[in-house]
Protein backbone atom coordinates (compact mmCIF):
# COMPACT_ATOMS: atom_id res chain seq x y z
CA UNK A 1 0.00 0.00 0.00
CA UNK A 2 1.27 3.49 -0.91
CA UNK A 3 2.25 5.62 2.08
CA UNK A 4 3.25 9.01 0.62
CA UNK A 5 5.20 11.40 2.75
CA UNK A 6 3.40 14.69 3.04
CA UNK A 7 6.32 16.30 1.29
CA UNK A 8 6.15 13.70 -1.51
CA UNK A 9 2.88 15.26 -2.59
CA UNK A 10 4.96 18.12 -3.99
CA UNK A 11 7.21 15.83 -6.01
CA UNK A 12 4.67 13.84 -8.05
CA UNK A 13 3.52 14.85 -11.50
CA UNK A 14 -0.06 15.90 -12.18
CA UNK A 15 -1.08 12.56 -13.63
CA UNK A 16 0.25 10.59 -10.71
CA UNK A 17 -1.49 12.81 -8.19
CA UNK A 18 -4.78 12.65 -10.03
CA UNK A 19 -4.58 8.87 -10.12
CA UNK A 20 -3.87 8.85 -6.40
CA UNK A 21 -6.89 11.03 -5.69
CA UNK A 22 -4.73 13.84 -4.29
CA UNK A 23 -4.56 17.56 -4.96
CA UNK A 24 -3.08 18.34 -8.37
CA UNK A 25 0.21 19.97 -7.49
CA UNK A 26 2.93 20.53 -10.08
CA UNK A 27 6.44 20.25 -8.63
CA UNK A 28 8.86 23.12 -9.06
CA UNK A 29 11.02 22.59 -12.11
CA UNK A 30 8.23 20.59 -13.76
CA UNK A 31 7.18 21.71 -17.27
CA UNK A 32 3.99 22.96 -15.62
CA UNK A 33 6.00 25.32 -13.42
CA UNK A 34 4.22 28.31 -14.97
CA UNK A 35 1.08 27.15 -13.18
CA UNK A 36 2.71 27.93 -9.84
CA UNK A 37 1.44 31.47 -10.17
CA UNK A 38 4.26 33.05 -8.21
CA UNK A 39 4.27 36.85 -8.46
CA UNK A 40 7.81 38.30 -8.31
CA UNK A 41 6.70 41.93 -8.08
CA UNK A 42 9.03 44.87 -8.61
CA UNK A 43 12.73 44.67 -9.41
CA UNK A 44 15.10 47.66 -9.25
CA UNK A 45 17.71 48.74 -11.76
CA UNK A 46 20.95 46.85 -11.14
CA UNK A 47 24.27 47.42 -12.84
CA UNK A 48 25.17 44.20 -14.65
CA UNK A 49 28.89 44.86 -14.06
CA UNK A 50 28.31 44.26 -10.36
CA UNK A 51 27.81 40.62 -9.33
CA UNK A 52 26.28 39.85 -5.95
CA UNK A 53 27.98 36.73 -4.62
CA UNK A 54 27.06 34.42 -1.77
CA UNK A 55 27.70 35.87 1.70
CA UNK A 56 31.48 35.82 2.30
CA UNK A 57 31.73 33.75 -0.91
CA UNK A 58 30.44 30.76 1.02
CA UNK A 59 27.63 28.42 0.00
CA UNK A 60 24.72 28.66 2.45
CA UNK A 61 23.63 25.42 4.11
CA UNK A 62 20.50 24.89 6.16
CA UNK A 63 18.51 22.03 7.68
CA UNK A 64 14.72 22.01 7.55
CA UNK A 65 13.07 19.95 10.29
CA UNK A 66 9.39 19.23 9.70
CA UNK A 67 6.81 17.55 11.96
CA UNK A 68 8.52 18.61 15.18
CA UNK A 69 6.71 19.94 18.23
CA UNK A 70 6.93 19.74 22.01
CA UNK A 71 6.89 16.19 23.41
CA UNK A 72 4.27 14.74 21.05
CA UNK A 73 5.55 12.11 18.59
CA UNK A 74 3.40 13.46 15.78
CA UNK A 75 3.20 10.37 13.57
CA UNK A 76 1.88 8.24 16.46
CA UNK A 77 -1.22 10.44 16.62
CA UNK A 78 -1.42 11.55 12.98
CA UNK A 79 -1.50 8.15 11.28
CA UNK A 80 -4.88 7.01 12.70
CA UNK A 81 -6.34 10.39 11.72
CA UNK A 82 -4.96 10.08 8.20
CA UNK A 83 -6.44 6.59 8.01
CA UNK A 84 -9.86 7.92 9.05
CA UNK A 85 -9.61 10.81 6.57
CA UNK A 86 -9.03 8.33 3.73
CA UNK A 87 -11.57 5.79 5.05
CA UNK A 88 -8.75 3.35 5.84
CA UNK A 89 -7.76 2.99 2.19
CA UNK A 90 -4.23 4.04 3.12
CA UNK A 91 -2.02 4.36 6.16
CA UNK A 92 -1.75 0.91 7.68
CA UNK A 93 1.42 1.61 9.64
CA UNK A 94 1.67 0.00 13.07
CA UNK A 95 1.12 3.30 14.87
CA UNK A 96 0.15 1.66 18.18
CA UNK A 97 3.73 0.41 18.47
CA UNK A 98 5.17 3.91 18.15
CA UNK A 99 6.10 5.86 21.29
CA UNK A 100 3.80 8.70 22.32
CA UNK A 101 6.70 11.02 23.06
CA UNK A 102 9.91 12.35 21.58
CA UNK A 103 11.58 13.25 24.86
CA UNK A 104 13.30 16.51 25.67
CA UNK A 105 16.50 14.59 26.40
CA UNK A 106 16.69 13.86 22.68
CA UNK A 107 15.94 17.48 21.77
CA UNK A 108 18.78 18.48 24.09
CA UNK A 109 21.16 15.90 22.59
CA UNK A 110 20.36 16.98 19.04
CA UNK A 111 20.44 20.71 19.79
CA UNK A 112 23.76 20.55 21.64
CA UNK A 113 25.41 18.51 18.88
CA UNK A 114 24.25 21.02 16.27
CA UNK A 115 25.17 23.98 18.45
CA UNK A 116 28.76 22.75 18.81
CA UNK A 117 29.02 22.79 14.99
CA UNK A 118 27.03 26.01 14.46
CA UNK A 119 24.46 24.13 12.39
CA UNK A 120 21.38 26.22 11.66
CA UNK A 121 18.00 25.76 10.08
CA UNK A 122 14.27 25.64 10.72
CA UNK A 123 12.52 23.71 13.51
CA UNK A 124 8.76 23.36 13.29
CA UNK A 125 6.61 23.61 16.38
CA UNK A 126 3.16 22.31 15.46
CA UNK A 127 0.95 24.44 17.77
CA UNK A 128 -1.95 21.97 18.29
CA UNK A 129 -0.21 18.72 17.31
CA UNK A 130 -2.65 16.20 15.83
CA UNK A 131 -5.35 17.78 18.03
CA UNK A 132 -3.72 16.33 21.16
CA UNK A 133 -3.64 19.71 22.90
CA UNK A 134 -2.78 23.37 22.38
CA UNK A 135 0.71 24.26 23.50
CA UNK A 136 -0.53 27.53 25.00
CA UNK A 137 -3.11 25.74 27.16
CA UNK A 138 -2.64 22.10 28.08
CA UNK A 139 -1.22 18.94 26.57
CA UNK A 140 -3.23 15.91 27.78
CA UNK A 141 -0.88 13.08 28.74
CA UNK A 142 1.78 15.43 30.10
CA UNK A 143 1.85 17.64 33.15
CA UNK A 144 1.92 21.41 32.87
CA UNK A 145 5.40 21.36 34.35
CA UNK A 146 6.58 19.00 31.60
CA UNK A 147 5.03 21.18 28.87
CA UNK A 148 6.53 24.36 30.33
CA UNK A 149 9.97 22.74 30.55
CA UNK A 150 9.73 21.56 26.94
CA UNK A 151 8.79 25.02 25.69
CA UNK A 152 11.61 26.56 27.71
CA UNK A 153 14.08 24.12 26.13
CA UNK A 154 13.02 25.26 22.65
CA UNK A 155 13.32 28.91 23.65
CA UNK A 156 16.78 28.57 25.21
CA UNK A 157 18.47 25.82 23.16
CA UNK A 158 16.89 25.95 19.70
CA UNK A 159 15.90 29.57 19.12
CA UNK A 160 19.40 31.03 18.77
CA UNK A 161 20.23 28.93 15.68
CA UNK A 162 16.84 27.78 14.40
CA UNK A 163 13.85 29.59 12.97
CA UNK A 164 10.63 28.44 14.61
CA UNK A 165 7.71 27.84 12.26
CA UNK A 166 4.16 26.70 12.85
CA UNK A 167 3.38 23.84 10.48
CA UNK A 168 -0.19 25.07 10.31
CA UNK A 169 -2.32 24.37 13.35
CA UNK A 170 -2.64 20.58 13.79
CA UNK A 171 -0.90 19.06 10.74
CA UNK A 172 -3.92 16.75 10.52
CA UNK A 173 -7.55 17.89 10.88
CA UNK A 174 -8.49 21.42 9.91
CA UNK A 175 -9.63 23.69 12.73
CA UNK A 176 -12.65 25.98 12.67
CA UNK A 177 -10.94 29.17 13.82
CA UNK A 178 -14.29 30.50 15.13
CA UNK A 179 -14.59 27.67 17.67
CA UNK A 180 -11.03 26.36 18.01
CA UNK A 181 -12.27 22.81 17.37
CA UNK A 182 -11.79 20.45 14.43
CA UNK A 183 -14.64 20.26 11.94
CA UNK A 184 -16.90 17.25 12.64
CA UNK A 185 -16.30 15.68 9.24
CA UNK A 186 -13.04 13.80 8.73
CA UNK A 187 -12.26 13.84 5.02
CA UNK A 188 -9.63 15.19 2.61
CA UNK A 189 -11.91 18.20 2.16
CA UNK A 190 -11.32 19.22 5.77
CA UNK A 191 -7.73 18.10 6.28
CA UNK A 192 -4.79 20.51 6.39
CA UNK A 193 -2.60 18.21 4.32
CA UNK A 194 -5.06 17.88 1.47
CA UNK A 195 -8.00 19.91 0.15
CA UNK A 196 -8.98 22.22 3.01
CA UNK A 197 -7.45 25.27 1.35
CA UNK A 198 -8.96 24.75 -2.10
CA UNK A 199 -10.67 27.95 -3.19
CA UNK A 200 -9.67 29.87 -0.07
CA UNK A 201 -9.05 33.61 -0.38
CA UNK A 202 -5.99 35.48 0.87
CA UNK A 203 -7.96 36.68 3.90
CA UNK A 204 -9.18 33.18 4.74
CA UNK A 205 -5.68 31.74 4.49
CA UNK A 206 -4.21 34.60 6.51
CA UNK A 207 -6.81 34.05 9.24
CA UNK A 208 -5.87 30.37 9.44
CA UNK A 209 -2.13 30.98 9.45
CA UNK A 210 -2.51 33.75 12.04
CA UNK A 211 -4.35 31.38 14.36
CA UNK A 212 -1.32 29.07 14.34
CA UNK A 213 1.12 31.94 14.81
CA UNK A 214 -0.78 33.38 17.77
CA UNK A 215 -0.51 30.11 19.68
CA UNK A 216 3.26 30.22 19.33
CA UNK A 217 3.32 33.89 20.24
CA UNK A 218 1.39 33.06 23.41
CA UNK A 219 4.19 30.71 24.50
CA UNK A 220 7.03 33.08 23.66
CA UNK A 221 8.18 31.54 20.38
CA UNK A 222 8.78 34.28 17.77
CA UNK A 223 8.32 33.37 14.10
CA UNK A 224 9.59 35.02 10.93
CA UNK A 225 8.06 32.40 8.66
CA UNK A 226 5.70 29.45 8.30
CA UNK A 227 5.78 25.91 6.92
CA UNK A 228 2.93 24.26 5.02
CA UNK A 229 2.04 20.62 5.71
CA UNK A 230 1.86 18.48 2.57
CA UNK A 231 -0.60 19.80 0.03
CA UNK A 232 -1.73 22.80 2.07
CA UNK A 233 -2.47 25.70 -0.34
CA UNK A 234 -1.36 23.65 -3.33
CA UNK A 235 -4.16 25.10 -5.46
CA UNK A 236 -3.91 28.65 -4.12
CA UNK A 237 -0.21 29.34 -4.45
CA UNK A 238 -0.24 33.11 -5.10
CA UNK A 239 -2.76 33.51 -2.28
CA UNK A 240 -0.45 31.53 0.04
CA UNK A 241 2.44 33.93 -0.58
CA UNK A 242 0.28 36.98 0.14
CA UNK A 243 -1.36 35.36 3.16
CA UNK A 244 1.99 34.31 4.63
CA UNK A 245 3.21 37.89 4.34
CA UNK A 246 0.04 39.29 5.89
CA UNK A 247 -0.12 36.82 8.78
CA UNK A 248 3.53 36.96 9.85
CA UNK A 249 3.57 40.74 9.58
CA UNK A 250 0.34 41.08 11.53
CA UNK A 251 1.17 38.71 14.40
CA UNK A 252 4.90 39.33 14.79
CA UNK A 253 5.51 42.63 12.94
CA UNK A 254 8.30 40.97 10.95
CA UNK A 255 9.94 43.12 8.30
CA UNK A 256 10.61 40.31 5.82
CA UNK A 257 8.49 37.14 6.17
CA UNK A 258 9.33 33.86 4.46
CA UNK A 259 7.61 30.52 3.96
CA UNK A 260 8.60 26.94 3.16
CA UNK A 261 6.49 24.79 0.87
CA UNK A 262 8.47 23.62 -2.14
CA UNK A 263 11.00 20.85 -2.74
CA UNK A 264 13.22 20.26 -5.78
CA UNK A 265 15.01 17.03 -4.95
CA UNK A 266 16.64 16.38 -8.31
CA UNK A 267 17.48 17.89 -11.66
CA UNK A 268 18.98 21.17 -12.87
CA UNK A 269 16.17 23.54 -11.87
CA UNK A 270 17.32 26.33 -9.58
CA UNK A 271 16.76 25.86 -5.86
CA UNK A 272 17.56 29.48 -5.01
CA UNK A 273 14.95 31.25 -2.88
CA UNK A 274 12.20 33.09 -4.77
CA UNK A 275 11.67 36.68 -3.72
CA UNK A 276 7.98 37.40 -4.31
CA UNK A 277 5.45 40.24 -4.17
CA UNK A 278 8.16 42.89 -4.02
CA UNK A 279 6.64 46.38 -3.88
CA UNK A 280 7.28 49.90 -2.54
CA UNK A 281 11.03 49.31 -2.63
CA UNK A 282 11.83 53.01 -2.29
CA UNK A 283 9.26 53.62 0.43
CA UNK A 284 9.64 53.55 4.24
CA UNK A 285 7.82 50.20 4.46
CA UNK A 286 8.91 47.99 1.53
CA UNK A 287 7.13 44.70 0.87
CA UNK A 288 8.46 41.26 -0.04
CA UNK A 289 8.02 37.64 0.98
CA UNK A 290 10.56 34.89 0.28
CA UNK A 291 9.77 31.32 -0.74
CA UNK A 292 12.44 28.94 0.58
CA UNK A 293 13.09 25.78 -1.45
CA UNK A 294 14.54 22.53 -0.10
CA UNK A 295 16.96 20.76 -2.45
CA UNK A 296 16.66 17.21 -1.07
CA UNK A 297 13.98 14.73 -0.20
CA UNK A 298 13.78 13.30 3.29
CA UNK A 299 16.51 10.66 3.13
CA UNK A 300 17.00 10.46 6.89
CA UNK A 301 14.28 7.93 7.71
CA UNK A 302 10.98 9.42 6.56
CA UNK A 303 8.07 10.90 8.46
CA UNK A 304 6.70 7.47 9.43
CA UNK A 305 10.03 5.67 9.98
CA UNK A 306 9.25 3.39 7.04
CA UNK A 307 12.86 3.25 5.80
CA UNK A 308 16.25 3.62 7.40
CA UNK A 309 17.51 6.52 5.34
CA UNK A 310 20.30 6.77 2.79
CA UNK A 311 23.16 9.14 3.48
CA UNK A 312 24.63 8.49 0.02
CA UNK A 313 21.73 10.34 -1.56
CA UNK A 314 22.98 13.45 0.23
CA UNK A 315 26.70 12.79 -0.38
CA UNK A 316 28.48 9.52 -1.14
CA UNK A 317 31.23 8.00 0.97
CA UNK A 318 33.87 9.00 -1.58
CA UNK A 319 32.55 12.59 -1.28
CA UNK A 320 32.13 12.88 -5.06
CA UNK A 321 28.39 12.50 -5.71
CA UNK A 322 24.99 13.12 -4.17
CA UNK A 323 22.42 15.89 -4.25
CA UNK A 324 24.27 18.13 -1.79
CA UNK A 325 27.42 17.91 -3.91
CA UNK A 326 25.43 18.91 -7.01
CA UNK A 327 23.84 21.94 -5.38
CA UNK A 328 26.92 23.10 -3.46
CA UNK A 329 29.02 22.97 -6.63
CA UNK A 330 26.37 25.12 -8.35
CA UNK A 331 26.79 27.65 -5.55
CA UNK A 332 23.09 27.73 -4.61
CA UNK A 333 21.77 27.42 -1.05
CA UNK A 334 21.87 23.72 -0.20
CA UNK A 335 18.91 23.17 2.11
CA UNK A 336 18.34 19.65 3.44
CA UNK A 337 14.94 18.30 4.44
CA UNK A 338 13.95 15.86 7.18
CA UNK A 339 11.08 14.96 9.48
CA UNK A 340 11.72 15.06 13.22
CA UNK A 341 9.89 11.79 13.69
CA UNK A 342 12.42 10.07 11.40
CA UNK A 343 15.38 11.80 13.07
CA UNK A 344 14.24 10.26 16.38
CA UNK A 345 13.03 7.06 14.61
CA UNK A 346 11.04 5.68 17.52
CA UNK A 347 14.07 5.98 19.80
CA UNK A 348 16.61 4.37 17.46
CA UNK A 349 17.88 7.79 16.26
CA UNK A 350 18.43 6.43 12.75
CA UNK A 351 17.78 9.75 11.03
CA UNK A 352 20.05 11.60 13.45
CA UNK A 353 22.96 9.29 12.55
CA UNK A 354 22.28 9.76 8.83
CA UNK A 355 22.35 13.53 9.29
CA UNK A 356 25.53 13.42 11.39
CA UNK A 357 27.33 11.43 8.71
CA UNK A 358 26.07 13.74 5.95
CA UNK A 359 27.41 16.74 7.87
CA UNK A 360 30.78 15.05 8.40
CA UNK A 361 31.08 14.23 4.71
CA UNK A 362 30.06 17.69 3.50
CA UNK A 363 32.62 19.43 5.68
CA UNK A 364 35.28 16.90 4.68
CA UNK A 365 34.67 17.73 1.00
CA UNK A 366 33.99 21.48 1.07
CA UNK A 367 35.69 24.37 2.88
CA UNK A 368 33.62 27.47 2.07
CA UNK A 369 30.27 26.58 3.62
CA UNK A 370 28.10 28.66 5.94
CA UNK A 371 25.18 27.34 7.98
CA UNK A 372 22.31 29.83 8.03
CA UNK A 373 18.76 30.01 9.33
CA UNK A 374 16.02 30.24 6.71
CA UNK A 375 15.33 33.82 7.77
CA UNK A 376 19.00 34.70 7.20
CA UNK A 377 18.97 33.15 3.73
CA UNK A 378 15.68 34.91 2.93
CA UNK A 379 17.11 38.28 4.00
CA UNK A 380 20.26 37.86 1.95
CA UNK A 381 18.33 36.86 -1.18
CA UNK A 382 15.93 39.76 -0.80
CA UNK A 383 18.91 42.13 -0.58
CA UNK A 384 20.58 40.40 -3.50
CA UNK A 385 17.56 40.79 -5.80
CA UNK A 386 16.06 44.04 -4.58
CA UNK A 387 19.06 46.32 -3.99
CA UNK A 388 19.48 48.92 -6.73
CA UNK A 389 23.06 49.46 -7.89
CA UNK A 390 24.90 51.96 -10.07
CA UNK A 391 28.64 51.70 -10.71
CA UNK A 392 30.71 54.84 -11.33
CA UNK A 393 34.42 55.35 -11.87
CA UNK A 394 35.26 55.45 -8.19
CA UNK A 395 32.10 54.45 -6.33
CA UNK A 396 29.25 51.94 -6.25
CA UNK A 397 25.95 53.55 -5.26
CA UNK A 398 23.48 51.22 -3.56
CA UNK A 399 19.89 51.57 -2.40
CA UNK A 400 18.66 48.65 -0.31
CA UNK A 401 15.07 48.12 0.90
CA UNK A 402 16.39 45.44 3.30
CA UNK A 403 19.67 45.32 5.21
CA UNK A 404 21.88 42.23 4.95
CA UNK A 405 25.01 41.21 6.88
CA UNK A 406 28.17 40.22 4.97
CA UNK A 407 26.83 41.45 1.64
CA UNK A 408 29.41 40.38 -0.92
CA UNK A 409 29.95 41.84 -4.40
CA UNK A 410 32.45 41.37 -7.21
CA UNK A 411 33.50 44.48 -9.13
CA UNK A 412 35.68 45.04 -12.20
CA UNK A 413 39.25 46.27 -11.74
CA UNK A 414 42.37 45.03 -9.98
CA UNK A 415 43.48 47.91 -7.80
CA UNK A 416 40.79 49.68 -5.81
CA UNK A 417 42.11 52.57 -3.74
CA UNK A 418 41.24 52.61 -0.07
CA UNK A 419 37.85 50.81 -0.35
CA UNK A 420 35.40 52.16 2.20
CA UNK A 421 31.66 52.12 2.79
CA UNK A 422 29.96 55.47 3.28
CA UNK A 423 26.66 55.41 5.19
CA UNK A 424 25.34 58.95 5.69
CA UNK A 425 28.23 60.73 7.44
CA UNK A 426 29.89 57.53 8.66
CA UNK A 427 32.83 55.96 6.84
CA UNK A 428 33.85 52.29 7.28
CA UNK A 429 37.27 51.28 5.94
CA UNK A 430 37.59 47.85 4.29
CA UNK A 431 40.68 45.82 5.12
CA UNK A 432 42.41 43.74 2.44
CA UNK A 433 42.60 39.96 3.00
CA UNK A 434 44.49 37.33 1.04
CA UNK A 435 41.77 34.85 0.13
CA UNK A 436 38.08 33.95 0.17
CA UNK A 437 38.54 31.90 3.34
CA UNK A 438 39.42 35.13 5.19
CA UNK A 439 36.60 37.22 3.81
CA UNK A 440 34.31 38.80 6.41
CA UNK A 441 32.35 42.01 6.85
CA UNK A 442 34.50 45.14 6.22
CA UNK A 443 37.13 43.31 4.15
CA UNK A 444 38.03 42.99 0.48
CA UNK A 445 40.27 40.80 -1.68
CA UNK A 446 41.76 40.73 -5.16
CA UNK A 447 40.26 38.25 -7.66
CA UNK A 448 42.18 38.29 -10.96
CA UNK A 449 40.84 41.14 -13.06
CA UNK A 450 38.19 41.84 -10.40
CA UNK A 451 38.01 42.56 -6.70
CA UNK A 452 35.55 41.35 -4.09
CA UNK A 453 34.14 43.47 -1.27
CA UNK A 454 32.24 42.22 1.79
CA UNK A 455 30.36 44.60 4.09
CA UNK A 456 27.23 44.85 6.19
CA UNK A 457 24.69 46.35 3.80
CA UNK A 458 22.52 48.95 5.53
CA UNK A 459 18.93 49.60 4.66
CA UNK A 460 18.54 52.66 2.47
CA UNK A 461 21.25 54.46 0.49
CA UNK A 462 24.94 53.74 0.88
CA UNK A 463 28.06 54.08 -1.23
CA UNK A 464 31.10 51.87 -1.66
CA UNK A 465 33.98 54.20 -2.51
CA UNK A 466 37.28 53.07 -3.96
CA UNK A 467 39.06 56.19 -5.25
CA UNK A 468 41.11 58.99 -3.71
Amino acid sequence: MWHPSRRELLQFGLAGLAAAGCSTIAPLGHPGDAALGQVPGQRPRRDDRVVVLNPRERVPLSFIIDDSTCLVNLNRFAIPQFAAIWNHQRYDQAWREMPHEIPDDFVRKFGQWCGERRIKGKYSIVPFPACVGRLDRTLPGWSQRELDASLDLVRTLMLPDWDIHPEMITHTLAIDTRTGHPYPEQSPRLAENWNFTDGKSVDQLADYISYALRILKNVGLPCEGITTPGGFAGRVRPELAEASWQAVRDVFQVELPHYFKYVIAEGPASVAPRVELAADLDQPDPKAVVSIIACTGDWTGGWDCSDRGDVDRFITEDLQRGRMVEVIERGEPAIMLCHWTGIYFNGEEVGFRVFQEAVRRMHARFDLLQWMKLSEIARYWAAKELTASELGESQLRLSAPFAAPAFTVRLPGRDPRRPRLRVAERMIELREVSGADRLAASTWRRDGQHWVACFDLPRGPSQLEFGE
